[in-house]
């Protein structure tokens, strides 16, 4: 057993754990975090992706003790109260979710790209990125759509702030 410190969505986290345990288990089976999903437990899905020190990585093959001492963000931390972050937004208003599976981990990988390239971003660019991400309802078609519109309106807000 080890004892792991880390923040998740910006509280401060203690638990004791094997070490053996992987971030998705700290994060559904010890902090009731369920909106991170383990998919396939073999890093091929990315239904698990969440925000480690602001870099998305997928937490089923991550240890916690990977992650001691760092800033952990799920999808249940990016919305600001009742207000979606940009990208969930767009994803409800694109259609970019059929059954919700694969959403939250979409959503995440996707802010990563944003952030990393910029507002400015094409098609081919966005699929490219979300190869590691894998969807069984929507052909994909509406998630870029998706990503392409919260890419523009997240250039807005950070140019607002």
């Amino acid at each position: 057993m080890s004892t792991v410190k880390l923040t998740v969505n910006g509280k401060a986290v203690s638990a004791d754990v094997e070490d053996r345990t992987l971030l998705v288990q700290l994060l559904r089976e010890h902090l009731n975090l369920t909106g991170t999903h383990v998919g396939c437990d073999t890093s091929q899905c990315g239904a698990c992706v969440v925000h480690i020190d602001g870099r998305a990585v997928k937490s089923c093959t991550t240890l916690v003790g990977q992650v001691h001492g760092a800033n952990v963000t799920t999808i249940e931390g990016i919305a600001k109260g009742d207000q979606l972050h940009p990208m969930q937004a767009a994803f409800r208003d694109n259609h970019g979710l059929q059954c919700g599976y694969c959403t939250p981990g979409m959503i995440m990988a996707s802010i990563d790209i944003v952030n990393r390239h910029g507002g400015d971003l094409d098609e081919e660019t966005v699929r490219h990125e979300l190869e590691g991400n894998i969807c069984r309802c929507t052909g994909y078609h509406n998630i870029v759509k998706s990503v392409l519109d919260a890419a523009s309106r997240m250039k807005v807000s950070m140019a607002a702030e």
